[in-house]
């Protein structure tokens, strides 16, 4: 498949996402939960019909794996977006969890002994000095109050959902990181199954959400009692609280097969620059359509994120070289 087709799919299906999350946050903060749950069964719906044909395929990797894999997605996901509940502004939520790196770098210091090159070090300093410059600043600047139309000063309350959050996001960050590790191990030795893995990854967990029935279902409720809109393909009216849940199932599962759709189709330093720039985009776009509060000291430390992000990835090095290639060793006579 052309890799141009799945870099529109990419930018396409994430950048709209992350609006359709807007619009649902920004009504009802409290919704992590129903987006979640909604997000796995769209997904694991369409794997039982495409991945594994109706059930009537194994799966490569055993079911005691993906069981384990499950804990650590199932975690990650939940966290990430409960973690909007607690006073996170959406820009800042994309600038944390661009931190991935950090985390993945730290724990194969730790687990794998691994070493990396001084420009991945800098570039590690650079994503912290980032994301704890914007952490500052919306502590610092306040954040947009939800349902209202104008931004406040963060109040003492607000500074320890805050840090909750922050707690949460940072949770997730190393417990994703874990996740890569366990499913490098996984593929090494059972080779990649991204299509199956990706069902079972969202399939397993859809009885965890038993727990948060409740929340899920009072959120149903909300939603259902939420303005109407007109659908005028369909010829009718929907609350559209579920039109926006809709679309943010859709385009997530877009997103999602565009990645990977580039990680067959291209190396990984290509996916990690589409992933990077489509995250950049994300960003401008919440905070220009959105207006989220955004500072001088904002853009710096975004900057530093992306900046640090492309570095680790040696993108920079690479240009460098060949700008300037380097001067091959005389030879000797």
């Amino acid at each position: 498949m052309n890799p141009v087709y799945a870099i529109i799919l990419v930018f396409v299906g994430c950048c709209s996402n992350v609006v359709f999350l807007e619009f649902i946050v920004s009504e009802h903060p409290g919704s992590g939960n129903i987006v979640t749950f909604a997000q796995f069964l769209f997904i694991a719906v369409e794997g039982f019909i495409f991945a594994t044909h109706f059930g009537t395929k194994a799966p490569v990797i055993p079911i005691k794996h993906y069981a384990v894999l499950v804990m650590f997605f199932f975690s990650v996901s939940v966290v990430n977006n409960y973690a909007l509940n607690f006073s996170i502004p959406l820009p800042l939520h994309m600038i944390f969890r661009s931190g991935s790196l950090v985390a993945n770098m730290a724990l194969g210091v730790i687990l794998l002994k691994k070493k990396y090159p001084t420009y991945k070090y800098i570039s590690i300093l650079m994503i912290t000095l980032g994301i704890c410059t914007c952490t500052l600043m919306s502590a610092k600047t306040g954040v947009k109050k939800h349902g209202a139309e104008e931004e406040g000063p963060m109040t003492a309350y607000d500074i320890a959902m805050l840090s909750i959050g922050l707690f949460m996001l940072t949770f997730a960050l190393f417990m994703s990181a874990r996740m890569g590790i366990f499913q490098e191990t996984l593929y090494a030795k059972y080779g990649k199954h991204p299509r199956e893995a990706l069902f079972y990854s969202h399939a397993l967990p859809l009885l965890g959400f038993a727990v948060l029935g409740k929340d899920i279902y009072n959120h149903t409720v909300i939603f259902s009692n939420s303005e109407p809109l007109a659908v005028p393909i369909l010829d009718v009216m929907v609350p559209k609280m579920w039109l926006y849940l809709a679309g943010n199932m859709i385009t997530q599962y877009v997103c999602i097969r565009g990645v990977f759709i580039l990680t067959t189709e291209c190396p990984s330093l290509i996916v990690t620059l589409v992933v990077t720039l489509r995250k950049f985009f994300s960003l401008v776009f919440s905070i220009l359509y959105f207006k989220n509060p955004f500072t001088v000291y904002h853009w710096m430390g975004t900057a530093c994120v992306f900046s640090g992000t492309l570095l680790f990835t040696g993108v920079f090095h690479m240009a460098w070289d060949r700008l300037f290639p380097p001067n091959k060793a005389k030879k000797v006579e």
